[in-house]
């Protein structure tokens, strides 16, 4: 006589009421689901039992079993409440005796748990037409049934299957249980269906169901509410990971990601599309990977977009993958065609609700030979930056074709280098639809090459006339369905599926990262007691920031800018006018006066002589009609200009080059705005000395004065440079070149007025010099200053006679005349300059330095005009090291306080059994 199953009240207590089967089969304690557990065998009875009477006899069977199981449960339920209750109130009264109502306690609940009970055995047997029948409407359904079951328990969620009762009855019990069973699956599939469709329409009026529903379709993506806790240590390390990236690449601290390597062609790109369920890796027939990407997948639950973002091209959420593949083509093509591999990586990160937790990085694939267009070396490059990246802690990812032996793997021989026991090796084979089924779960199991992660099967097939939206559901559909159709793929020890190789890769990367936890918290404790050392020998612990050092660079240049103003005013302006014009007063009495002939016999002139009255009248007009609007304007311009450049050449931007051509820009831009209007208005105010110009006797003394002093300096000039002639080629020698020069000139003279005389043209006699002819030039140079000195110093004598006393004799003193209006103009030109130019550059100029240096700055400029200057660069990373490192240990420390609470949890838990 068979045993009965003894059945534990708690886990009676504890089964939710809906998984009871609603099926008179489904009472069997020997019948069970595919969906729960394998389906067992049944033990036939001696004698058959009638089709018709099938229902009433198990309906009478079962009823008094059920009965007696439900009243005892609810008893115990009862008991136990009523006695925590009562055990709660005497709480006080039992203080001192808690030992004993301890062990009281123990001992209730042991005798609550061993109660036994049975439930009575039934045992059937069917008519062979009637197990003919079943079998032929339920044979599709048990070969799905099978296919779920196999993938839940692959995923750690059904229990054991096989039974051991049956053995003996032959084939028409086996043919009989097998029909119950499959019955049964069918009858609880359907009803799973029918409560999904109640649900469905349901969602359509409630919305606390559609929010349901959301999360139901998250799960069909494979993220469920379990995982998304398993991920939690995974998160967060990979937010630690992405921050001791952006501080340093350093070796020692760098946690585990999963390199993905695999020949060309071996669906490297598929197996990652299908995690990521978008097409965004560059594909072609070229060699479209030369870089390595480093991809970190962000799962986000509370949110529905979907986006990537590059961090180091700083493009923002690109929400478009077909996008991110085109960036990723352009990347990986701007690696020549010579160099062809690059070890510098792109870092992509792509948030969705779709993906789990993870980093990944694919590599380059390995070849087997170059073309002519690919250096020599290529396959020995790749082999190289391959082996950098899979060396531990790193997961390995070994990507191989389904039709290709894997003994000619190469990403299967680099991780044997590395991994010579397949400690962090999963091997993933790809096509699997390109083999049979029988050699595909051949692959599968394969023992010739064994991994301690296994092998997984996936086919990765993006579906046809897919949307933009996420393939992941679409593809998993597509892929079970290759799956379930052969009943090979649904064995324990064989994986198939991209949703079993996400939730192994999740697993992995979490043990991992777990393994990893206590070697990083060491590893950036002794990282940030170096840098807090460093801050504090090098800066004091004095904190700078890259907004303070931009104010403190423009408050620097405004603080300069504000002396300059302030030492640049009138006065200032009105002596650079002066000198200008000044300049031209000699200019034209050298042209007008000095070189003419008749110089001399202007003292003795008739003061009615219509010859110098003229002359002085065109001086007059040479100075006032010469543009002196533009010509000052643009004077203090320039010189505006100068001290702008000066300014922006200070040691403050001595290294920021842009800064300063952006500061010399704008200062151009103001300065451009107001020239013609300052200009303008300067040529409108001097036009009445254009026509007539009066001299009172006190303006006439100061010009008069003001003359002498400046042909004194220019006679004073003369002399110097005379005298640096004469020093640089010697007293003698000059003399001898001067006579030369002018014995040169008086038969040039001569030769001129035999011509004019004969009117016939000598031939002129070339006669070589004995002087060298730079000689000769300073010879001339020498007579020319010589004449210039003589007659200032005649001018000099005639501006201190009495002649020059009075400014009726404006024609016998031109350089006093002149050197009145000079000062007429210089006033009225330096007043408008001062209104029009000066107060509005001053004004505007602070302000755009705001404005366009300091507001319209964003957080990226101004970090980079920061880490312009070397030692603040240097001031800011240490600083920032060591700002990310205590960053970094807080959250390490919160981890690790986590799975201490987690550890000793589950250790309380397990004594407490």
């Amino acid at each position: 006589m068979a045993s009965r199953p003894r059945v534990a009240l708690h886990r009676l207590h504890n089964t939710p009421v809906r998984q009871i089967p609603p099926s008179l089969l489904f009472r069997s304690a020997r019948a069970r689901t595919y969906h729960g557990t394998a389906p067992l065998a049944l033990q036939p009875q001696a004698r058959a039992i009638s089709l018709w009477s099938l229902a009433n006899s198990a309906l009478k069977t079962v009823r008094m079993p059920f009965l007696v199981a439900g009243t005892t449960i609810t008893t115990a339920s009862i008991a136990s409440n009523t006695f925590l209750d009562t055990a709660n109130r005497s709480k006080e009264f039992v203080q001192d005796n808690i030992q004993s109502i301890k062990s009281a306690l123990r001992k209730a609940q042991t005798a609550v748990e061993s109660m036994d009970l049975s439930i009575p055995e039934m045992h059937l047997r069917l008519p062979q037409s009637v197990r003919n029948l079943l079998l032929s409407k339920t044979s599709k359904k048990i070969e799905e049934s099978k296919v779920v079951n196999h993938h839940k328990s692959t995923n750690g969620q059904s229990g054991s299957g096989g039974g051991e009762g049956g053995n003996n009855g032959g084939e028409d019990s086996a043919a009989a249980a097998a029909t119950v069973a499959a019955a049964a699956g069918f009858s609880l599939y359907s009803d799973k269906d029918n409560e999904d469709k109640e649900e469905e329409s349901d969602d359509e009026h409630d919305p606390l169901e559609k929010n349901r529903a959301k999360k139901r379709k998250k799960n069909d993506y494979g993220i469920s509410a379990q995982d998304e806790q398993l991920m939690m240590l995974t998160k967060k390390l990979i937010e630690i990971r992405s921050i001791l990236m952006s501080i340093d690449h350093n070796e020692t601290l760098k946690l585990p990601s999963i390199v993905v390597i695999g020949s060309q062609s071996s669906g490297k790109s598929s197996v990652l599309e299908a995690i990521v369920g978008h097409e965004f890796l560059p594909k072609g027939s070229n060699m479209v990977t030369r870089r390595p990407i480093e991809l970190t997948l962000i799962h986000t639950p509370n949110q529905e977009e979907e986006y990537g973002e590059f961090p180091d091209l700083g493009l923002g959420k690109i929400f478009d993958f077909k996008k991110i593949q085109k960036t990723l083509v352009d990347l990986n093509m701007a690696v020549s065609e010579s160099e062809c591999v690059s070890d510098k990586p792109i870092e992509l990160r792509v948030y969705s609700p779709n993906v789990p937790d993870l980093t990944l990085i694919d590599l380059p694939g390995y070849i087997q030979i170059s073309n002519r267009n690919q250096p020599e070396t290529l396959k020995n490059k790749i082999e190289d930056l391959c082996e950098k990246y899979i060396r531990g802690p790193n997961i390995i990812l070994a990507v191989c074709s389904a039709n290709v032996d894997l003994a000619n793997s190469p990403a299967l021989k680099a991780s044997r280098k590395w991994d010579p026991l397949g400690l962090r090796t999963i091997g993933v084979i790809t096509k699997m639809d390109l083999v049979s089924p029988q050699v595909g779960a051949a692959i599968l199991r394969n023992t010739d090459y064994p991994l301690h992660l296994g092998y997984i099967g996936v086919v990765c097939k993006a579906p046809e006339n897919m949307a933009n939206g996420n393939m992941t559901r679409a593809l998993v559909k597509s892929e079970e369905s290759f799956f379930r159709s052969h009943l090979i793929f649904n064995q324990r020890d064989i994986q198939v599926g991209t949703s079993t190789l996400r939730h192994k890769l999740m697993n992995v990367l979490e043990q991992s990262m777990g393994k990893s936890l206590y070697s990083i918290v060491d590893a950036v404790q002794r990282e940030l007691e170096e840098a807090r050392y460093q801050f504090k020998v090098q800066y004091n612990d004095r904190r700078v920031t890259a907004e303070s050092y931009v104010a403190e660079t423009m408050d620097c240049l405004k603080h300069d800018f504000k002396d300059f103003a302030n030492n640049f005013g009138k006065p200032q302006v009105r002596h650079e006018v002066r000198t200008m014009l000044e300049q031209r007063v000699l200019d034209i009495c050298a042209e007008q006066y000095w070189c003419d002939p008749k110089i001399a016999e202007l003292p003795k002139a008739s003061s009615e002589d219509i010859y110098w009255l003229y002359k002085v009248d065109f001086a007059s007009a040479a100075l006032t009609k010469s543009g002196i609007g533009r010509s000052t304007t643009q004077l203090v311009v320039d010189v505006l200009m100068n001290n702008m450049e000066r300014l922006a050449n200070a040691e403050s931007f001595s290294c920021h080059p842009e800064t300063r051509k952006q500061i010399m820009k704008f200062t151009s831009e103001i300065l451009r705005t107001k020239f013609l209007a300052t200009s303008d208005q300067v040529e409108n105010t001097i036009k009445p000395y254009k026509f007539e110009v009066e001299v009172n006797d006190s303006e006439w003394n100061d010009g008069v004065k003001r003359s002498i002093i400046l042909l004194e300096k220019e006679l004073e000039m003369c002399d110097e440079m005379a005298n640096s002639i004469k020093n640089s080629v010697g007293k003698k020698k000059l003399n001898s070149a001067i006579n030369y020069v002018l014995d040169k000139e008086k038969e040039e003279t001569k030769r001129q007025e035999r011509v004019q005389q004969n009117d016939v043209e000598e031939e002129e006699e070339e006669v070589k010099s004995f002087y060298n002819p730079k000689l000769l030039e300073k010879a001339k140079d020498a007579i020319y200053l010589r004449d210039r000195a003589i007659i200032l110093k005649y001018r000099i004598a005639a501006l201190k006679s009495r002649q020059c006393k009075s400014s009726e004799n404006k024609q016998y003193c031109p350089e006093a005349f002149l050197n009145v209006i000079a000062e007429k103009l210089t006033y009225t030109a330096v007043m408008f300059i001062q209104v029009e130019l000066l107060n509005e550059f001053f004004f505007q100029f602070p302000r755009e330095v705001d404005n366009r240096l300091v507001y319209e700055m964003d957080r990226r400029q101004i970090q980079q005009f920061a880490r312009e200057n070397p030692p603040i660069q240097k001031h800011l990373e240490l600083q920032e090291r060591k700002m990310k490192l205590e960053e970094v240990m807080d959250k390490l420390n919160y981890l690790v306080k986590r799975q201490a609470d987690r550890a000793n949890s589950a250790k309380f838990t397990a004594n407490s059994y």
